[in-house]
């Protein structure tokens, strides 16, 4: 029988949902996709988010991502969203939309939702050991896992590289907006995985994020002493790692 949970992935442009297949890690019929309202604000996002829900006919437990460190559901930042964000129990907020208990909702940081997706569904090697999953876009994302468990809430693109922040140098946005080329980018990519390196001496990092669809560009010229992999989940990690973050807190 088909184990199904819901995931909904926050984004500074767009609120995604869909329902997840558990045991094949995969979508379970159609993603929606709404524009995430401006002003961004708790409120309003909470209502967006409920519409998604309630339009895919879902009644059961929810993950939800968010974009900045969250603890006990309780959001600590908030930069691609408002910031009336801050400070707010997210958990309760959503669990009151959508007329749930608090126990049926739960809210984490998106890097580590697609994280736990990568390592749960994506290359067996991120089961054991030291493993480091990144998604760079707009910034870096992070997450640290030990044995497959999730060290929440790590925010290694904000390390500092050669005297500035390390996604400021290295993020995907940055070989965008500075017309960098593949291979010129991948330096600044290398440099910066070779701090992380002598910091947490990871066994695996899997790199991950919309950049990492164009793989064969760039991690062949990576130079790196981790073994590298690419991350096979995509643009759906997010949604499975919610779902499937709500679904392992349920079980304890």
């Amino acid at each position: 029988m088909t184990e199904l949970t819901f995931g909904i992935d926050i984004g500074g442009s767009g609120v995604k949902g869909a329902l997840v297949d558990l045991g094949a890690g995969t979508l379970h019929g159609d993603k929606l996709r709404m524009p995430t309202p401006q002003p961004s604000t708790p409120e309003a996002v909470a209502e967006v988010v409920t519409d998604v829900v309630q339009a895919l006919d879902w009644d059961g437990p929810v993950g939800v991502t968010f974009p900045g460190v969250v603890i006990d559901g309780v959001v600590h930042t908030a930069p691609n969203v408002d910031d009336s964000w801050i400070g707010t129990d997210a958990r309760e907020l959503f669990a009151k939309h959508l007329g749930k208990e608090t126990a049926d909702v739960t809210v984490l940081n998106d890097a580590d939702a697609a994280g736990i997706a990568e390592v749960r569904f994506g290359d067996r090697r991120g089961r054991k050991g030291c493993v480091l999953v990144l998604t760079f876009g707009t910034g870096i994302g992070s997450a640290l896992f030990v044995d497959g468990r999730l060290v929440p809430n790590t925010e290694f693109g904000h390390i500092e590289v050669d005297g500035q922040i390390g996604e400021h140098g290295a993020a995907a946005s940055v070989r965008e907006s500075a017309q960098l080329s593949y291979p010129e980018w991948a330096g600044r990519v290398s440099r910066y995985l070779s701090v992380l390196e002598r910091s947490i001496w990871p066994e695996l990092i899997i790199l991950g994020g919309g950049v990492s669809q164009d793989a064969e560009d760039w991690v062949p010229l990576l130079e790196t002493r981790t073994p590298l992999s690419v991350a096979s989940l995509q643009n759906t990690a997010g949604i499975v790692g919610a779902a499937t973050a709500a679904a392992e807190e349920r079980g304890g």
